[in-house]
């Protein structure tokens, strides 16, 4: 009797320190921050204007075969698929709810590299917690007319002072999971034009083209460029200066991937 109750004792203490390794172990697993990195050819951003006029759009990956250009665009642009259907000739109609106007279906990599960027994660499940920065190249947003883009470059976004155009991400807040596809809102920062504002941005993102795809935008007050970034109302022309335009959507449809050359790191 004595011989089986030491034997009861010592199986408890063994599993008892077994529970505690467990218990030890499990939480660094959990929780060691995973890097993921933006897969340049297939990712992209985009802008929009509301009204958009039936041309203000543009996008850092023209060679996307569902995009368009729109009214009053450059030559070379001759295949009914890649232009804007033609209808009331630069008509100021709002649309607020077809942002981006031609989103893609799928991902394609075969984008120029316009857009780079990381996010850690420490819980790659809930994404509770994620920083990270994306930064997309100014010179690089195509509007498919010439004269326009190179007046954008140089009057707004200022490319040879300020060539990068950059979102921090400092938190994401309301994440829900949808099915297969995870959504919430990204608290961060903007920064154009060397001024750094808050903004808050929609988050969607699901499995795809083997990685992660990570659907985000925002909007502003297109009069916040000439009250907090900078831009002169002489730069963004009759637009402002007759309240024709009024709100600047902006955003990313990303393809991310697990940064494998860099070791998980850091314990929260």
């Amino acid at each position: 009797m004595i011989l089986r109750t030491h034997s009861i004792h010592k199986h408890l203490r063994r599993s008892a320190g077994a529970l505690l390794l467990c218990l030890l172990t499990a939480p660094a697993t959990a929780h060691a921050q995973v890097r993921w990195v933006v897969d340049g050819k297939g990712s992209l951003a985009w802008w929009q204007v509301d009204p958009h006029m039936n041309h203000l759009w543009a996008t850092t990956c023209p060679s996307e075969p569902t995009w368009k250009v729109g009214e009053g665009h450059s030559t070379g642009w001759t295949s009914r698929a890649a232009v804007e259907a033609e209808g009331a000739s630069f008509a100021n109609v709002s649309d607020t709810i077809h942002v981006p106007r031609y989103p893609r279906p799928r991902i394609r990599t075969l984008c120029e590299e316009a857009v780079r960027g990381w996010v850690d994660l420490p819980d790659t499940v809930g994404w509770h917690r994620a920083q990270g920065e994306i930064v997309v190249k100014a010179d690089k947003i195509f509007t498919g007319e010439r004269n326009r883009d190179e007046y954008a470059q140089n009057a707004i976004f200022g490319v040879h002072v300020y060539p990068d155009i950059t979102f921090f991400i400092d938190s994401l807040v309301d994440m829900r999971r949808i099915g297969d596809t995870l959504k919430g809102t990204v608290v961060g920062r903007f920064k154009f034009r060397g001024k750094v504002r808050p903004v808050n941005a929609t988050l969607e993102s699901y499995a795809a083209a083997g990685g992660t795809r990570v659907l985000s935008k925002f909007r502003l007050p297109v009069m916040d460029l000439v009250k907090n970034y900078g831009v002169t109302r002489r730069s963004v022309g009759l637009g402002i200066g007759l309240n024709i335009w009024k709100t600047l959507f902006v955003g990313v449809d990303l393809l991310t991937r697990p940064d494998k050359t860099r070791a998980p790191v850091g314990q929260y």
